[in-house]
């Protein structure tokens, strides 16, 4: 059951994460801008299934690097939500900060784990 969970938030943050490369892809059509949209009011809840799902299935004894990809793409769609952190606000913010350079890699990479799940 978390493992279908875990590939419906990956396709789900990886359309999220990876609006700017897919927005490329499809043209004129917005098809990845309307999904998006759709999604969007729920980047939150995705981002910490992400995190929660990818790190249980981490210790569960699942495939390790695919999972650490899908806490990292949690954790970026997170990223409004963490800062405001009191202990560790200011250490996240600049990890966030960090990786923010590879958002549209790191998307594209956990909705192709999502769809590589599904088969």
């Amino acid at each position: 059951m978390t493992g279908l969970l875990l590939t419906i938030a990956n396709i789900s943050g990886g359309v999220l994460l990876g609006l700017a490369t897919l927005d490329k892809w499809d043209g004129e059509s917005n098809f990845f801008n309307k999904i998006a949209a759709v999604l969007a009011p729920f980047q939150t809840v995705i981002g910490g299934a992400l995190v929660v799902i990818g790190l249980i299935q981490i210790f569960g004894g699942h495939t390790v690097l695919l999972n650490i990809v899908s806490v990292i793409g949690g954790f970026l769609l997170l990223t409004h939500s963490v800062r405001k952190v009191p202990a560790l606000g200011d250490s996240l913010k600049k990890l966030s900060d960090k990786l923010m350079p590879f958002k549209a890699i790191i998307g594209i990479a956990i909705l192709i784990i999502g769809i590589l799940h599904i088969f």
